[in-house]
């Protein structure tokens, strides 16, 4: 709002009530401000608009024609303000107010659900709106305020953020296929294989184009999708290998191999608005900072 917007309000809200009271004393009850406070502002209203408003009538006040047009024509914006500060404030509250969280899509079969159940023993008022989304959409909505909290894989650098854990990745096959009996593969091995893999602006695949290259290859990859699911049930087909964290429910058709060499992981982050988080977003992200990264790691030492 601009700062003569800002100004006009108060005016508005002195008319409203003396509009709708017929009294100077009653609005400032009303409005719990002094009652020069409140014949100021209609002055100052009136010389703003250069219209009266109001007639004095023994100890009250009466609305000209022109006064109670313009009283019939706010009262609804008024009333609207007056819903959006009360929805704002119950959406802060502590106890019952809602917070807008986000959290990945490799994550929420098991292990978010599960965290979502045990917050809700603890404040069970509070409300959640729930986004599920690739990290760099999950980003962006931290950004632009669409989201208060999320876990993101990997946590970015620009907002705040706590990691809570670390994303194991493996290389997962068909049950059929050559590798299946393996314990461990290293990725040389691989360099003849067909991949499966998310978008080039997934972090999923950044780090299998470059883990590959170090390696000394680039994958072929022949399929691009961003659902893993999906893409679990393609590798399931044998229509391709991918490396992928470990799924939180069972795929009878998929083997999981652990990647031999340097550490392949992806850090778990978790990541607040770069705006001040309300109570109840702050009692989240509270929650999630002591409990998640058990959580997560539990699911992910889940067999595949």
């Amino acid at each position: 709002m601009s700062p003569d917007g800002e100004a006009l309000v108060p005016l508005l809200a002195a008319f409203e009530a003396a509009g709708s009271e017929g009294h100077i004393t009653r609005a400032a009850e009303l409005l719990q401000v002094p009652q020069s406070t409140v014949s100021r502002r209609l002055q100052s209203l009136e010389r703003l608009m250069g219209v009266t408003l109001f007639l004095s009538v023994g100890r009250g006040v009466q609305l000209t024609a022109q006064g109670r047009d313009f009283l019939a024509r706010i009262r609804s914006p008024l009333r609207a303000i007056d819903d959006a500060i009360a929805s704002v404030k119950a959406d802060s509250d502590p106890e019952s107010g809602l917070v807008r969280f986000g959290f990945p899509l490799t994550l929420g079969p098991v292990s978010i659900p599960s965290l979502l159940a045990d917050f809700h023993l603890t404040a069970p008022h509070v409300r959640l709106r729930l986004v599920q989304g690739h990290a760099e959409s999950l980003i962006e909505q931290l950004r632009d305020g669409s989201l208060d909290v999320a876990i993101v894989i990997p946590a970015p650098l620009e907002l705040p953020s706590i990691t809570i854990g670390e994303q194991p990745i493996q290389l997962f096959v068909s049950r059929d296929h050559r590798l299946a009996g393996r314990s461990q593969v290293d990725l040389s091995e691989l360099a003849d294989e067909t991949f499966i893999a998310n978008p080039p602006d997934y972090n999923l695949r950044g780090l299998l184009e470059s883990w590959c290259a170090a390696a000394g290859f680039m994958p072929r990859i022949a399929l691009e999708i961003t659902e893993f699911e999906t893409m679990r049930s393609l590798i399931a087909h044998r229509l391709g290998i991918a490396l992928l964290p470990a799924p939180e429910t069972e795929h009878p058709d998929l083997i999981g191999i652990p990647l031999g060499g340097e550490r392949h992981t992806r850090t778990i982050g978790l990541v607040t608005a770069s705006t001040r988080p309300t109570p109840a977003a702050e009692r989240l992200r509270a929650y999630l900072s002591v409990h998640a990264g058990p959580a997560i790691a539990a699911s992910a030492l889940r067999p595949s």
